[in-house]
């Protein structure tokens, strides 16, 4: 078994300036982001040209920490933002959803292709490839802050926490959510794909992989398990956007989208 070092979670201070690790990584992420999205803008089926990609980044930035930010304090914060509506602005006390920064997401590109008068889902796919591995660095930086440890287990690569051993489940994600589905998604969508196609495995395969990560992380101590004594509120989450992955594929390759659809 592996023992955790215990990393502090700030990396410098200059007087009340604190730099952490975990907005390092969002820092990382956001910057990963906007180079692969100016190697994607390259292509002849890209929705959008290299000056417009800065644009893109700036609305997708803001929706992923609004909507993170909100979902976590409507879905997993609600108590503490009842009682201090200001919660919603503590971000350095934590807190943010993955499921609420994709509805954050989802509305800019809906609000940025309005204004370049390309539908949502034109944008959706070309934004799916180059999230995963922000969402990788994010899982990463819940390990370095010590949080969202899975359940106790006796596996060889568990870490030993305060004398318990447990699931990394942080690290599971990040693998799972973070670089396999990059590797999917960037292979995949390598060559011109079916519209609503690459949307449509973005959600699937990662709704996938947080369904089965959450059998081993342990659900918030106010939450608990939600149903049959196992059900997590993760996983009421997950499995509506593995329904509708899979239904946006289906409906991708059974129907043939014209180029206007596209645009």
């Amino acid at each position: 078994m592996l023992t955790y070092p215990e990393i502090d979670p700030i990396i410098f201070a200059l007087g009340p300036l604190k730099v952490r690790w975990y907005g390092l990584m969002y820092v990382i992420a956001f910057l990963l982001a906007w180079w692969l999205a100016k190697r994607r803008c390259a292509r002849s089926d890209s929705p959008v040209n290299s000056e417009q990609v800065d644009d893109l980044m700036f609305y997708g930035m803001l929706g992923v920490i609004v909507g993170g930010r909100v979902g976590y304090a409507l879905v997993y914060g609600w108590d503490q933002f009842t009682s201090d509506p200001f919660y919603l602005l503590k971000i350095t006390q934590g807190g943010m959803s993955f499921h609420g920064g994709l509805a954050g997401v989802m509305i800019a590109m809906w609000l940025y292709g309005r204004r370049l008068g390309r539908s949502i889902w034109s944008l959706t796919d070309f934004v799916a490839p180059i999230v995963p591995l922000g969402l990788g660095f994010g899982r990463i930086g819940n390990f370095i802050n010590g949080e969202l440890w899975g359940k106790e287990t006796e596996v060889a690569w568990a870490f030993v926490v305060n004398g318990v051993s447990v699931h990394a489940s942080q690290l599971y994600e990040a693998i799972l959510e973070g670089f396999v589905l990059f590797l999917i998604l960037w292979i995949y969508s390598s060559k011109p794909r079916p519209y609503l196609a690459v949307s449509g495995m973005f959600l699937l395969f990662y709704g996938i992989f947080r369904f089965f990560v959450e059998f081993y992380r342990v659900p918030d101590d106010h939450l608990d398990y939600l149903a049959l004594g196992w059900v997590t509120m993760g996983q009421i989450l997950s499995a509506p956007m593995i329904l509708a992955g899979l239904m946006l594929v289906v409906v991708s390759y059974r129907w043939d989208f014209s180029t206007a659809a596209r645009s």
